[in-house]
């Protein structure tokens, strides 16, 4: 198979890297410190085929849906690579999968057989088995775990799959070249606007275009250090991207994480926001515990590194425009920029090399870049990493766009955006009343740029529907147009600026998924809450805006004719936290990021026409940018916080 040729299924991708990269290392997993365990491309591919026909033999068939549920390991990604090999539906779900959840999945789904990676995952499907109408094999990953009667064991499996193989048994490449590229490669299920899961379906040919678009170039000598959860489509599109480019994936966890950015010294890396944020953390942490010559020295250092920088992104305009820079005022800045440029270089080469390049370190000293994904990254971290010369990137896009909509490359790296969209991509800003295009409209001044309104995209990345929800695609798509729910502009820059969402779901800084309305139904069962809203996209938990009832607090002893008189009250904090505490607990069945750690009165009721719809339903973003300081003020530790 030609190197130049595009795959057309991600199984053909899988074929060709194993022809083209053969002994070269495709994964390595940790034993210990210093000691990994690699698979080459063409023991991965056997590893592959002889898997895929055990699956085969135990009668999955093409286009079956087959579940994986477990997070990073190497058997995860081979389980996945033999469910392609079969022409099957890889339906994958972290180790945390919730009852509720394996239960809503495995039915809706039609799953027959299921990858299950612990004792403890293996041991919840078997008390659940008398509900799970269809599943009928389930395969355990763990090579140290006991498997219950009637279970097998991945080993068992793979093993079934090689002897019928040494047999002559050549199934699985038949249904490699029977795959069509419009044929579901994954079936990902994300939460949904009730709370009921969504199976959001992506075929061969949405994957398959990435790998043309994506524009971080890998070779054979890189090396990538998988953290993220991989059974979310940033992650796994990323290790999807590895084999086809020749890297080497190595399987790293929070817990050895610091070893083996040291060990391993990647090149590259999937990222989110809650991982720099750490490493910031400890970066800040040690710098306090330094001498103060130290101390001295990396503030100089990192004051430097900051005017170089900045020197550099207005040169290369890559600065962020939000408003058009007229010609007569950039020419002095540039000017001035250059200047300054030209004055800080060679102090900052000398403290480049002998202060940041040891800070460097903390993410092995190799490392070309790093693309962060699953939240906004706060603005603050990423100067910080910039300006130290650790080329944190931004990346923006969906479950339901496989996920690549845009990223940052070093020549589009404009700091608090996430960069232009890729090849083959179309976007449009849209107004959320009134569904006008914004962006790019030719009669608008400057076609748009600069006005904020929802993020439509359109491009070969989106997903072809949800599951066995008619109503909820033609809800998504509309004339060929994905609507994310996401609020943005485009920069005068060319770059994607995402301002916040009009959809309900919230991302967290560490990438979990949650919806807010069973978390405010159940609050709305308070007597002491008229409205709320849970908050938290992009940050490390949620919090919630109460509209107090007045009424309530009064029979409870609370003297105030006021909202903004019932917020000066201890006592009725010190109620209101209790009520909370009570209200979302994990006793009362909300998972441990769903919990409230923190609130705020706001000081008016809800009002329809204002932050309520004629049916009394809340408009998100008008609440969102209405109280957006109090937002802001949220998330600085006060009296309303719950500890």
């Amino acid at each position: 198979m030609e190197e130049d040729i595009p795959p057309h299924n991600v199984a053909e991708l899988y074929q060709r890297s194993a022809s083209l990269y053969e002994d070269m290392p495709a994964f390595a997993t940790r034993r210990k410190e210093f000691e990994w365990i690699p698979v080459s491309f063409r023991e991965l591919y056997s590893q592959g085929l002889a898997l895929a026909t055990g699956l085969i033999d135990l009668g999955v068939e093409a286009r079956d849906h087959v579940g994986i549920f477990g997070d990073n390991r190497f058997e995860w990604i081979l389980s996945d690579y033999a469910i392609q090999f079969c022409g099957a539906v890889s339906v994958p779900r972290g180790r945390d999968v919730t009852d509720e959840e394996l239960i809503y999945i495995i039915n809706h789904a039609n799953i027959r057989v299921a990858f299950v990676e612990t004792e403890a995952l293996q041991a919840k499907i078997q008390n659940l088995r008398s509900q799970l109408k269809g599943l009928q094999e389930v395969i355990l990953h763990d090579p140290d775990g006991t498997v219950l009667e009637g279970n097998r064991s991945f080993a068992d499996v793979k093993a079934l799959g090689g002897a019928l193989r040494d047999r002559g048994d050549r199934t699985a490449e038949e249904r490699i070249n029977d795959i069509k590229s419009d044929d579901l490669f994954t079936l990902i299920y994300t939460s949904g606007t009730t709370g009921k899961p969504k199976g959001v379906m992506l075929t061969h040919a949405n994957m398959v275009s990435q790998m043309q678009v994506i524009p971080i170039k890998l070779s054979c000598t890189d090396r990538v250090l998988s953290i993220l959860p991989i059974w979310h489509i940033f992650e796994r599109v990323f290790e999807v991207y590895t084999l086809y480019s020749g890297s080497c994936t190595y399987y790293t966890s929070v817990r050895t994480l610091g070893e083996d950015l040291r060990n391993v010294e990647p090149t590259f890396m999937g990222s989110a926001p809650r991982l720099w944020e750490g490493l910031h953390k400890r970066i800040m942490d040690g710098i306090k515990a330094a001498h103060p010559v130290r101390r001295a020295l990396f503030h100089i250092a990192y004051f430097l590194g900051s005017q170089y920088q900045e020197s550099l992104f207005y040169l290369r305009n890559n600065h962020l425009k939000m408003e058009p820079e007229p010609f007569w005022q950039r020419v002095p800045l540039w000017i001035a920029n250059a200047l300054r440029f030209i004055l800080v270089i060679p102090w900052y080469g000398f403290f480049n090399a002998t202060v940041l390049e040891n800070i460097r370190l903390v993410t092995g000293g190799s490392l070309k870049a790093t693309v962060s994904g699953g939240g906004a990254l706060p603005l603050e971290i990423d100067r910080f990493f910039n300006y130290i010369g650790i080329p944190v990137l931004e990346g923006y896009g969906l479950t339901e766009t496989s996920p690549v909509v845009a990223v940052r490359t070093e020549m589009d790296l404009v700091i608090g955006t996430i960069g232009p969209t890729v090849q083959d991509t179309e976007i449009r800003i849209v107004d959320l009343n009134t569904n006008e295009v914004l962006y790019p409209n030719p009669n608008l001044p400057h076609q748009g740029r600069g006005m904020r309104g929802e993020i439509c995209i359109r491009g070969p990345q989106v997903m072809k529907g949800y599951y066995r929800e008619p109503e909820m695609t033609d809800k998504a798509i509309r004339d060929g147009w994905f609507h994310t729910g996401d609020i943005g502009m485009m920069t005068f820059n060319n770059c994607m600026k995402i301002l916040g969402r009009s959809k309900s779901t919230i991302v967290l800084s560490n990438g979990e998924n949650l919806e807010p309305e069973p978390i405010e139904l159940r609050l709305g069962q308070s007597p002491y809450i008229d409205h709320c809203m849970v908050v938290g996209q992009d940050q490390r938990h949620i919090g919630v805006l109460i509209v107090p009832n007045l009424e309530s607090f009064r029979e409870a002893g609370i003297q105030a004719d006021s909202i903004d008189e019932l917020m000066k009250d201890p006592t009725a904090h010190k109620i209101m936290g209790e009520d909370i505490r009570t209200q979302i607990s994990s006793s009362t069945g909300f998972r441990g990021f769903e919990l409230i750690r923190e609130y705020r009165f706001v000081p008016d009721a809800f009002k329809v026409g204002d932050e309520l719809t004629d049916l009394h339903k809340m408009k998100r973003h008008v609440v969102a940018s209405k109280y957006e300081e109090l937002i802001h003020e949220l998330y600085s530790n006060g009296a309303s916080s719950l500890k």
